[in-house]
């Protein structure tokens, strides 16, 4: 087993608020895509081998694309695909299921080309250089002992808002050595007359959030003992979540985190980016995404042409 970590990107989401391949949609000043972004801060940061998670509808293009970049760049590519039927012995795809089984079964769809510590990305966000930096030298630097060394890069609550409608974020709280205690999903927060605030009652009331509130991305780092904890969890949550909802219940990351950390097996630092995030949550996000990364390609961020 290679000690040197891997980036693994979720790609097999289609984005369903947005449409279209967002995954691959030309958004830098040269045609580059955002993934194109995090691969080379992440080449950057030192990693080396990359592993899409991808669908097989989307193979051909994404392989003719941020693929062949991918590997134009230097990284060693591998691909995994994230399948309905990837499940434990017993289980079987429920009758007109075909939404994914969310982010932790994403990663256990590619265990086979996981042999290293590991970061996982969501491939249609911008997370800025400082994270892989970050994640980079803690994944190189630790190691399961007592308990799972994991890690996440959290990023400022202001950093990560939309001004075209609410988000979705996992509102961490940390102990005074900063690891990680909780996630507290919170499915509606928007920008409300300068203060941040997120509703549970549809909009009736509100609950004001401060902006250096420490949120997560999905950015994790993770030895290989996710992929067993995960494999783990993946058998109970079935048996919990099929008989009630079918067609839609997820298998997410922070879930197999939070289980994790209640049972005290895991340690999960929280690493702290100031970076802004950009994604494209709504179609609406994009101009303020291309504007920026041309204005970080102006500055030398970025150099003009990313792969030339």
């Amino acid at each position: 087993m290679s000690n040197k970590p891997i980036l693994v990107v979720m790609a097999a989401g289609m984005g369903s608020r947005y449409g279209g391949l967002k995954q691959i949609d030309p958004v830098g000043p040269c045609g580059e895509a955002i993934l194109d972004y995090s691969l080379y801060d992440a080449r950057r940061a030192g990693f080396s081998t990359v592993v899409f998670i991808i669908k097989h509808e989307i193979e051909a293009d994404f392989k003719r694309t941020v693929g062949a970049r991918a590997e134009q760049a230097g990284l060693e590519v591998r691909y995994a695909f994230q399948q309905l039927d990837i499940l434990p012995e017993g289980f079987s795809v429920p009758e007109g299921r075909v939404k994914p089984w969310g982010t932790a079964h994403a990663v256990l769809s590619a265990a086979k080309c996981i042999d290293a510590p590991f970061a996982v990305i969501n491939a249609d966000d911008y997370y800025g250089p400082t994270c892989f930096r970050l994640i980079f030298e803690y994944l190189s630097t630790h190691a399961d002992g007592d308990k799972f060394a994991w890690a996440m890069v959290g990023f400022h609550l202001k950093n990560t808002v939309s001004e075209n409608g609410s988000v979705s974020r996992g509102v961490c709280v940390t102990d005074a050595a900063g690891n990680l205690v909780s996630v507290t999903e919170r499915t509606r927060i928007e920008p409300r007359d300068g203060t941040i605030a997120y509703t549970e009652d549809d909009g009736q009331t509100w609950v004001e959030l401060p902006g250096d509130s420490l949120v997560s991305m999905n950015l994790w780092g993770f030895t290989p003992s996710f992929v067993t904890a995960a494999q783990e969890g993946f058998a109970d949550f079935l048996r919990q979540n099929l008989p009630v909802n079918p067609l839609k219940c997820e298998y997410y990351l922070p879930s197999v985190v939070s289980a994790a950390l209640a049972d005290g097996r895991a340690e999960v630092r929280v690493l702290t980016s100031t970076d802004k995030w950009y994604g494209v949550t709504y179609r609406e996000d994009k101009p303020a995404l291309m504007a920026a990364l041309k204005a970080m390609t102006d500055a030398g961020t970025y150099p003009e042409g990313l792969w030339k």
